[in-house]
């Protein structure tokens, strides 16, 4: 069992939260924007923001393993909240690299951290092309989670002396331009980050050490939300399906949807077990980290996108409307699923660790 009764009861607490609050929900040709309710909500009376942020810095001190539980219900509520890219990313990066000085306002939600990492599309480090000379930094950042609301940005960076580094830059100064993005996913604002000549301040120069540790902790925790919305999938699919009737009786007695409904639960159970076991060794710092997040983010990705679409065809006319929800899952399944690498990308990164090499 990964989960303590504590963290249960942090579960109850968020899901409580959310069932009074049920996130707001965009029109399909709204801008994604933020529920601002929710988000002030978690952040202060839940303290969700700082679980992980030690007490010295303006946190709750507790592990990973309450992100996570935290993580899930939001995935299974589909809130839209700076968590992710602020609480979890940004957090993480700073307290990597020493850099606590920002914390205490991330961890209680009041102001807003963005992780400026991917170029190309992609979040390999190497390809990254952003430069800092002379204290100053030029680039471009893309899929820039919470990047329109952001007070702060934590960029990897090219350093003077070779290699990679991580800066920050506040948003707001001269030579930043954000430049919010209309995406499939209406739920999860992101933006496109332009650096030209920018203000910069040296966290680390240990960039790679640190952004390996942070693409973990980024498949570990969307693992976690891809896992709650894979079960909102089935739970809601399991309520229709008894009592959606045809021919005089439940759809859900037909032994064709019993067996679809079963693969999909084996589904997610399995996807529990892969994003629990990266939780616990990220929690615990375990030497093999990187592979246990790699095939949980490998795994839930395709299991989360899976049990999406399974839940659109099995809730029939209704689920293919706007009014109904199973969009919203579908679209959050296929964006997550890119978000920080596909399954195909983490899997070759895994390659190395399971042929010996």
């Amino acid at each position: 069992m990964f989960t303590t009764e504590e963290q249960e009861e942090l579960r109850r607490t968020v899901r409580a939260l959310l069932e009074r609050n049920p996130p707001a929900r965009p029109a399909p040709d709204a801008t994604p924007e933020y529920d601002e309710t929710v988000w002030r909500l978690l952040a202060g009376q839940v303290g969700a923001f700082g679980l992980a942020v030690p007490e010295a810095h303006g946190g709750a001190g507790f592990s990973y393993a309450e992100t996570h539980v935290v993580c899930e219900e939001l995935g299974r509520a589909l809130a839209a909240v700076p968590y992710l890219g602020s609480a979890v990313l940004t957090a993480d990066a700073l307290l990597a690299c020493g850099a606590t000085a920002d914390l205490p306002g991330i961890a209680d939600g009041t102001r807003v951290g963005a992780l400026a990492w991917a170029e190309g599309g992609t979040w390999d480090a190497a390809a990254i092309r952003a430069r800092v000379a002379d204290g100053r930094l030029t680039g471009v950042k893309e899929h820039v989670l919470d990047g329109a609301r952001a007070d702060l940005f934590v960029v990897p960076a090219a350093v003077p002396e070779g290699g990679l580094g991580l800066y920050a830059v506040d948003a707001g100064v001269p030579g930043v331009r954000v430049e919010p993005l209309v995406t499939l996913d209406r739920t999860r604002p992101q933006a496109r980050v332009v650096f030209d000549g920018a203000p910069a301040r040296l966290l680390t120069a240990d960039g790679h050490g640190v952004l390996e540790r942070l693409l973990s902790v980024a498949a570990t925790a969307l693992s976690a939300e891809q896992l709650g919305g894979a079960s909102r999938c089935l739970e809601t699919t399991l309520e229709y399906v008894k009592t959606r009737q045809q021919f005089g009786r439940p759809i859900g007695s037909f032994q064709a949807v019993k067996h679809r409904l079963a693969d999909l639960y084996v589904l997610v159970e399995s996807a529990r077990s892969v994003s629990y076991d990266a939780a616990r060794a990220l929690a615990g710092d375990a030497a093999d980290l990187p592979v246990r997040a790699a095939t949980a983010q490998a795994y839930c990705a395709e299991a989360f996108s899976t049990v999406a679409a399974e839940t659109i065809q099995l809730h029939g006319g209704i689920g293919f409307t706007w009014e109904h929800e199973a969009h919203l899952y579908f679209k959050r399944a296929h964006s997550a699923a890119k978000l920080f690498g596909d399954a195909a990308w983490h899997r070759a990164r895994l390659a190395p660790a399971v042929l010996g090499a």
